[in-house]
């Protein structure tokens, strides 16, 4: 029987080195996974609280431009309802202040602000104004007649 030729010594020793440089690959991988998690959640937050600094002053000014002709500079209410109270902001989604703006309220004067209804607001925009909206919250005061414009005279809820 012919003998099958040896690997040299230089294949094996060459070999060793490839799997000894593999294995410290990724333990460094291994390792560095747990660091960079634990850094990128901080950097996620981080991101996350500029976009919303960013949404909020964008749709504050949106709101005063657009919506506190109606819904005062601080969403009191002069001929609309008072936008900042507590029963309001808490009584509503997101999703639903996003509707009522993009759509209007018919047999109202709120027009729909989405520019696919005719409005001048695009969908970012009107996520901004709903941002913004949603960040009075915290301060809102109580206003159980937040549905009765301030300057409304008579009548009731």
């Amino acid at each position: 029987m012919p003998e099958t030729p040896r690997e040299s010594r230089a294949d094996v020793t060459s070999t060793m080195r490839w799997q000894v440089a593999g294995v410290v690959v990724l333990s460094l991988l291994v390792l560095a996974f747990p660091l960079y998690r634990a850094n990128e959640s901080s950097h996620r937050a981080e991101a996350q609280a500029q976009e919303d600094h960013a949404l909020v002053t964008g749709g504050h000014q949106l709101f005063e431009l657009n919506c506190s002709s109606c819904h005062g500079t601080q969403g009191e209410g002069i001929s609309a309802p008072a936008l900042n109270s507590q029963q309001f902001l808490t009584g509503v989604t997101d999703e639903q202040i996003h509707g009522i703006v993009a759509g209007g309220v018919p047999g109202s004067a709120m027009p729909a602000w989405l520019s696919d209804y005719g409005g001048p607001l695009t969908d970012q925009e009107i996520q901004e104004v709903g941002t913004y909206l949603r960040s009075l919250e915290p301060h809102a005061p109580s206003r159980p007649d937040w549905r009765t414009p301030a300057g409304a005279t008579g009548g009731g809820p």
